[in-house]
């Protein structure tokens, strides 16, 4: 069969925000005035085996106009269809794509995103826009593997018993996330998340993805609005961190990163997960908490981060729309089935897909 090939594309810079900003520019300025433009590939090749073939491949779309904006997408392959789907209660999007008959499946996705770095300076709070009655609920709900009572709540109460203000609380889950968990290089992928069974089991170890929702847990718990955001490393650090980038295939290079919000000052980032595995990682390896990239990777990560990874949502439970299969805890990895069934997605070679970066342009600021 001839292979057929299309070209989509949706408008640059186009649509409104999927998250409200983080507040005044003043608030979140970064130090840092330039934006860097990423170009981020996706290849997926499924093998035939089956009468149809489906693919839902995550999309760039957190908006914040202080650090992040998407830029848009083109894709191609010989699919029967394919289209972005957006779920309106999460704002997650996606690349849908499906394939009828016994043939092998190809897409190609290219996404761009502008990012750069974030530093905020807590000496000099501002007048962040408050978030609406909605965002507030949906960022403190509680969901699947994210409890907010029981255990939860008590840790967290435990953590910041004394702790005055919003900014003092934040803080003290913060430190607390960094000093009792430990980065497991054994957990697949970036782990699941399942706050409850750690702390009950007091297992506070795994990836980004189990101690960022760790730290999203207990700030909601507490009232405080927070959120992961689900991504992907895109380059090399420039801060001097060799465990916390990555250059051109970045197909295992998902991570998660967390927001808390604070009255004064909106978003802020937060991202423990990465103090642990700069401990773990970073030359020679296995660092102390007192050594030198760590002390300084955990005053990096509490207000800020590098702008070297690109956002795709802060979604939990979702639904792949058009599949029977359950529901995930998050969209960070392509997601393929043939005839219902779910391919694995933490197995690029198996699965055939493969994930490449590139800064295609550094600007000034905007």
């Amino acid at each position: 069969m001839e292979r057929r090939e299309f070209l989509h594309a949706t408008a640059l810079l186009a649509g409104a925000s999927l998250f409200r900003s983080s507040g005044t520019e003043a608030a979140e300025a970064p130090k840092a005035s330039e934006w860097r433009i990423f170009e981020l590939v996706t290849q997926v090749e499924i093998p035939a085996g089956g009468k149809s073939t489906r693919a839902w491949v995550p999309l760039p779309s957190v908006h914040d106009a202080s650090w992040v904006r998407p830029m848009g997408n083109l894709w191609r392959g010989n699919t029967s269809d394919a289209y972005i789907r957006t779920d309106p209660a999460s704002g997650v999007q996606m690349l849908y794509a499906e394939w009828n008959g016994a043939t092998n499946a190809s897409l190609e996705l290219v996404s761009r995103c502008t990012t750069r770095d974030r530093r905020l300076d807590f000496t000099k709070p501002g007048k962040a826009e408050p978030l609406s009655g909605a965002d507030h609920a949906r960022y403190t709900r509680a969901t699947k593997l994210l409890p907010t009572d029981g255990v939860v709540r008590e840790t967290a109460q435990r953590v910041t018993r004394g702790r005055q203000g919003d900014l003092a609380q934040a803080r003290a889950l913060y430190e607390w996330v960094v000093e009792s968990t430990a980065r497991n290089p054994k957990t697949r992928g970036c782990g699941l998340g399942d706050i409850r069974f750690m702390l009950e089991s007091g297992d506070l170890s795994g990836k980004c993805a189990d101690l960022n929702a760790l730290y999203v847990g207990l700030a909601r718990s507490l009232g405080l609005p927070a959120r992961d955001l689900y991504g992907v490393r895109v380059a090399a650090s420039r801060l001097g961190f060799k465990s916390l980038g990555v250059s051109g295939d970045c197909s295992k290079a998902q991570h998660c990163r967390a927001e808390v919000y604070l009255t004064d000052f909106g978003w802020v980032p937060v991202d423990p997960a990465d103090v642990r595995k700069v401990a773990l990682e970073e030359p020679p390896g296995g660092l102390s908490l007192e050594a030198g990239p760590v002390v300084h990777a955990r005053k990096l990560l509490f207000g800020g981060w590098e702008g070297n990874w690109l956002p795709y949502n802060a979604a939990h439970d979702v639904r792949l729309p058009g599949s029977r299969g359950a529901e995930l805890p998050f969209l960070m990895y392509p997601q393929a089935e043939i005839d219902g069934e779910r391919r694995d997605s933490l197995d690029p070679p198996s699965f055939r897909y493969r994930l490449t970066a590139r800064e295609v342009e550094t600007r000034g600021a905007a």
